[in-house]
């Protein structure tokens, strides 16, 4: 094979085929499909994925790879068909898709460089530039000159050259390694020629003896109570040796998590495992649907279906969502398979990942446990997929390629023919609707474990708090219940779905709302460091002490966020410990673990936070979990609002009352009336379910229809309507008649980082052309997407209407 078919780096609708390229004589034979390459392209050099290699080519004259990136393969075949699919399934480019399945240090780093090819003839100011040096960076010529013309001047007259360079961001970690270099009887004489000063050289000598195996440099010198400096007369004399060896960057401590035994099933999790183990005995692919109520046991369904798959030699691949990868759950599968896993999730540093995903590669390991993008684990021969939490819309890419993470796991599992295991207390209405169908098989588990019952929900009409001249945020039940906590030693969990101290700044006066000045939503108060901030484009002011409208100096704080209610709860309850769980208090590396563990050891009597606060975690001490603003979701311009409030009181409640103490949950709720807040009260999924159900088929929503969401964007408002509206007419006089196409209108959030932003939505029920149209209208504003910074989302499956 002398061509490569390779996809290149350039995310363009022109680029998004293969492209052929000759394989020069030095690399033949160590070429494979999946490995990353440089290519030349254009005037530029940039890296490509190999998809194919053949023989001949329509195209006679060829340009030669460059160079490799690889030695050996990133992407399995599985994977480069897995990443064609997606580009097909999602409308994103190949390269896209490719690079999703990658750490992000796999990614190329481009280099812009100004060679100099004759120092004689270049202009003064040019020669100063250079200084000597054979080439400079781009960079530092804009930095220091930038005189453009005359830049293009001296390329054109053949006196600089521009050079593009490929690089790779990922490192290795390596450790010193001391080993002894000669015999050990050459070794005893030297000890002999020591100076008696040199008590510490003899030391490391003794050590190295008695234990002979080469040693790493750190544990070395603690071990012996020295320094470097001991040792470095020891290496001049080349009596020891040091090397350098590969080492992983460990997120997890080796040992920190004792090993754990297999706990006997009870009857309802041995009939819920008994169906995955026949489609694993049998190499059936199923998608199984394990409905099981928060604390029935699910996770050790899990763990004993993984356990059947390593022990036939085969992988697992576990998704968590990242809210929910919490270190309880990480010692739950390390406790149980060791070093046998690897996680991956957002709070590992990039080289962390790297290595976690090493490990995979390298099958050094068994079990990957994971947030959205460990779906693509380098995996050859998957037994088991499983996806905790299946409900949670984190699942769903809201970028480049926007896939669900349960699609591409159905997809993985049908080549592996492995089962696909989808778990949750409140499953989303498009799952079980599949599995009352009977595309997917429904296991259910309706009891807690050791008979534990559901706590006791208490709804709080916050209306009629307002009327008992109650203005603060917390209702006198949920008070007096957490008063009666305090005094028993029992831990509280307090929920609250916003950040931030407040959720906008208001003047009393002029009415004048504080917004973003590249965004159409208001400031949220941040009280720490008095700051104004927005949280989608990350834009901070100072709070000012006067209205900007009217000087004004009555401005106050409106709406309530984690930050303000911690200053409530310390008026309200003194003598209660708070620790508060939000984004803001999580930024740095391991707090997340800090601040779980301070309350695990019961360090902090309440535990306030917003949705990370809601999934994964298993105190025994809680026994009262309280609703701040159950309504927070309900109001949202989303067709799913109901089903996500649901889902979310549902979820927030099973923490309280999960061993032997009994729970209670206080709701706060200015619509108790609402039948997804009564519903989630009573725990009645099969009812909530039937009631959603009669309304999404009366208002044309999935899972009776299906949607795609077409955003446009763009700095000039009129051409974002123009061109929604050119969008809308197309799809009219291309799509049959029984599409329903909605639009064009403002999206609910109409400018974010000075973009305006406008929409269309298609409702179907069987289209086979869409994604033929929709690649044809996206051809049609080729030239305007890359000219004029116009922008076109679409999304097959959207999940965010905002």
């Amino acid at each position: 094979m002398n061509i490569a078919k390779v996809v290149v780096d350039v995310p363009a609708t022109q680029t998004n085929r293969v492209f052929d390229y000759k394989i020069p004589s030095k690399f033949q034979g160590s070429i494979h499909k999946g490995m990353r390459v440089i290519v030349p392209f254009g005037p530029r050099k940039i890296m490509g994925f190999v998809l194919d290699l053949v023989n001949e080519s329509e195209f006679d004259r060829l340009k030669e790879i460059s160079d490799l990136m690889d030695v050996t393969p990133v992407l399995t075949e599985e994977l480069l068909d897995l990443g064609e699919w997606l580009s097909e399934e999602t409308l994103s480019f190949y390269i896209s898709s490719f690079q999703a399945m990658l750490p992000q240090v796999l990614k190329a780093k481009y280099k812009k460089e100004l060679h100099c090819l004759s120092s004689d003839e270049i202009p003064v100011e040019f020669k100063t530039l250079f200084a000597g040096r054979d080439f400079i960076t781009y960079d530092e010529f804009v930095e220091r000159e930038g005189n453009h013309a005359k830049l293009q001047k001296a390329i054109r007259d053949g006196l600089i050259e521009v050079i593009y360079q490929v690089q790779s961001r990922e490192t290795i970690k390596k450790q010193s390694v001391i080993r002894l270099n000669k015999e050990a009887h050459l070794i005893e004489e030297a000890l002999e020629d020591l100076s008696k000063q040199a008590a510490k050289q003899r030391q490391l000598l003794h050590y190295l003896l008695e234990h002979s195996k080469p040693i790493n440099q750190k544990t070395l010198l603690k071990k012996v109570n020295t320094t470097r400096a001991s040792l470095k007369p020891l290496l001049d004399q080349g009596l020891l040796l040091e090397s350098f060896e590969e080492v992983y960057r460990e997120p997890y401590e080796k040992g920190k998590y004792p090993r754990t035994s297999p706990l006997p099933l009870t009857n309802q999790q041995e009939e819920a495992i008994q169906p995955i183990l026949n489609a694993l005995e049998n190499e059936e692919h199923h998608v199984f649907l394990l409905h099981g109520v928060t604390g029935s046991g699910k996770t050790e369904v899990y763990l004993q279906s993984i356990q059947e798959v390593i022990e036939k030699g085969q992988e697992a691949i576990v998704l968590v969502p990242e809210i929910a990868l919490t270190p309880q759950m990480v010692e739950r599968f390390k406790g149980r398979f060791g070093s046998e896993v690897a996680v991956l999730h957002s709070a590992l540093s990039a080289g962390e990942k790297y290595d976690e995903w090493r490990k995979i590669q390298r099958k050094q390991v068994k079990v990957v446990v994971g947030a959205r993008s460990a779906i693509f684990a380098p995996f050859e021969n998957v037994g088991i997929i499983i996806i905790d939490e299946e409900h949670e819309t984190s699942y769903k890419q809201e970028d480049h390629p926007r896939y669900h993470a349960r699609d591409v796991a159905i997809y993985r599992g049908e080549k592996h023919r492995c089962p696909v295991v989808l778990g949750s207390a409140t499953p989303t209405l498009e799952s079980f609707a599949r599995a009352k169908k009977g595309v997917y098989h429904l296991l259910s588990m309706g009891n807690r474990m050791n008979n534990a019952t559901m706590p006791t929900v208490d709804l709080v009409d916050m209306r009629e708090e307002l009327h008992k001249g109650n203005r603060t945020m917390f209702s006198i039940r949920l008070k007096e219940a957490m008063e009666e906590r305090l005094k028993k030693g029992e831990q509280i969990v307090l929920f609250l779905n916003r950040r931030g101290y407040s959720t906008f700044v208001m003047c009393r006066d002029c009415g004048y709302v504080i917004e973003c000045p590249h965004c159409d939503i208001a400031l949220t108060y941040h009280r720490k460091n008095e700051r104004l901030k927005c949280h989608y484009c990350a834009y901070e002011e100072k709070m000012p002490s006067m209205c900007p409208e009217c000087e004004s100096d009555t401005i106050r704080y409106f709406g309530t966020g984690t930050q303000k209610v911690e200053e409530a709860l310390a008026e309200l309850l003194p003598e209660a410990r708070v620790i508060r769980m939000d984004v803001d208090t999580t930024r740095r590396k391991g707090s997340h673990e800090r601040l779980l563990t301070q309350f695990a050891r019961k360090e902090a009597d309440i535990l306030l936070g917003t949705q990370m606060i809601a999934k994964g975690l298993d105190f025994g001490n809680v026994t009262l979990v309280g609703v701040l603003a159950a309504d927070s979701l309900l109001h949202l311009p989303d067709f799913r609002a109901s089903e996500k409030t649901f889902q979310l009181l549902t979820q927030v409640s099973g923490r309280a009352g999960r061993h032997a103490l009994p729970g209670e949950v206080v709701v706060q709720t200015y619509t108790p009336e609402h039948y997804s807040v009564q519903l989630a009260s009573q725990y009645d999924y099969e009812q909530f379910f039937s009631e959603e159900m009669k309304l999404r088929k009366s208002f044309q929503y999935p899972p009776y229809y299906f949607l795609t969401l077409i955003t446009v964007s763009h700095v000039n408002q009129v051409k974002v309507m123009e061109v929604t509206r050119t969008i809308v007419q197309l799809l009219q006089k291309h799509l049959s008649q029984q599409t329903r196409i909605l639009g064009p209108t403002p999206s609910p959030l109409t400018r974010v980082k000075d973009r305006y932003r406008f929409q269309c939505m298609v409702k179907y029920k069987n289209e086979p052309n869409q994604r033929k149209i929709i690649k044809k209208i996206l051809t049609y504003f080729e030239s305007d997407i890359q000219k004029n910074d116009l922008l076109i989302q679409v999304d097959l499956q959207p999940y965010q209407l905002m």
